[in-house]
């Protein structure tokens, strides 16, 4: 078999407060995945499971070591997922608000690239 891409998404997710990089990275994957149908998953490439799709999902987020990997994989609906974590992404001052449980001043930015492979 041979393995061909069929789709790349990318998507940016924002944790304003809080400081989860979870959070930050989950909202990039759905970001990446929300305006997308994927109908050539079972037209073009005549899979009949959406879970045969091989969903490579690439993270670059502040503080990736404390990212909760299941959650974030947990955003994506079909397929045999991956997640590779990468430091990145960019942390932005902003404001601690006391009642939002903010930590410190500030707000984690991650981006995500979703990639699709189909095997033929």
């Amino acid at each position: 078999m041979v393995r061909k891409r069929l789709i790349i998404e990318m998507g940016m997710g924002i944790d304003q407060h809080g400081q989860e990089p979870t959070v930050a990275a989950a909202r990039a994957v759905r970001n990446a995945i929300a305006h997308n149908a994927l109908p050539g998953v079972w037209e073009v490439a005549g899979l009949s499971d959406p879970n045969e799709m091989i969903v490579e999902v690439q993270v670059a987020v502040p503080y990736s070591e404390q990212v909760r990997q299941d959650e974030v994989l947990a955003v994506l609906p079909f397929g045999q997922k991956t997640l590779t974590l990468e430091s990145g992404g960019m942390v932005v001052q902003g404001k601690a608000i006391p009642v939002l449980n903010d930590k410190n001043d500030e707000m984690l930015i991650a981006v995500a690239a979703v990639t699709v492979w189909i095997d033929n």
